[in-house]
């Protein structure tokens, strides 16, 4: 229970990746907030440790004023687990701007706004941890996916350059770069890829799965492992750095 007494903060913490960690926090000790942009959702979710808080990361002054109500309500952000982001794929040709600005504002707009305000109260603490849930797709692209794929080079970049920014402070910036993980995005685009295709719904999983290394989908207890690693004592020492979960090397 070493993080009793810290307050974290993870978007997108009402399903897949994000509950994971969020969950793995609060077992941890923490006070987790949880946002999302369907209050219900994280509703349903929410139990001892987690507090529940619709917000939508692609606007700015939702991001503003409901990490102060987090703040206000469970103290400064020492923890922050920028996770909201959306999975669509779209070929070049058939992307327009605003899906790609779509894109841009929910996973790369969104990280950039949770990181900044949750620094505001941390700053003022003597330690803490950033995290970014990048991707695979954001170290090697992703035919099919050159939206996703940039927006998720730019949250690496992201990380990487507050990492240099505090370099020397008790607080610390990585980014986690998971492979296909067993969410519901990945039930979504194995329907989309089967509607689109005519192809069967498990050879279009299949091509999902076949991206990881290993030939299976991750867990999200494994990236909620790797999450966990980084806010645990020894992990001071780990900053600036892209992990990647992806059952082998890319």
């Amino acid at each position: 229970m070493h993080l009793n007494g810290k307050h974290a903060l993870v978007t997108g913490g009402g399903t897949g990746i994000g509950l994971a960690i969020a969950q793995a926090l609060a077992a941890e000790g923490a006070q987790v907030t949880i946002t999302g942009r369907r209050a219900e959702v994280l509703e349903q979710v929410a139990t001892e440790g987690l507090h529940p808080m619709a917000m939508d990361v692609r606007h700015e002054e939702e991001v503003v004023t409901g990490v102060a109500r987090a703040v206000e309500a469970r103290g400064p952000i020492q923890i922050c687990v920028a996770n909201a982001g959306i999975a669509v794929g779209k070929t070049l040709q058939k992307t327009d701007m605003a899906f790609w600005r779509d894109i841009m504002a929910t996973n790369l707009d969104g990280a950039f706004l949770t990181i900044r305000e949750s620094l505001r109260s941390m700053l003022e603490t003597d330690w803490g941890r950033v995290i970014t849930v990048a991707s695979i797709a954001g170290l090697r692209g992703a035919p099919g996916a050159g939206a996703y794929a940039a927006s998720k080079h730019g949250m690496i970049g992201l990380t990487r350059t507050y990492s240099e920014e505090f370099m020397g402070t008790p607080y610390t910036f990585n980014a986690l770069c998971p492979g296909y993980v067993d969410t519901p995005i990945v039930e979504r685009n194995t329907a989309s890829i089967s509607q689109r295709t005519g192809m069967a719904a498990d050879d279009a999983l299949q091509l999902m799965v076949n991206q990881n290394r290993h030939k299976r989908l991750i867990a999200p207890e494994e990236v909620a492992a790797a999450a966990l690693w980084l806010v645990r004592p020894g992990s001071q020492s780990i900053n600036g750095q892209c992990i990647e979960i992806a059952g082998g090397q890319t």
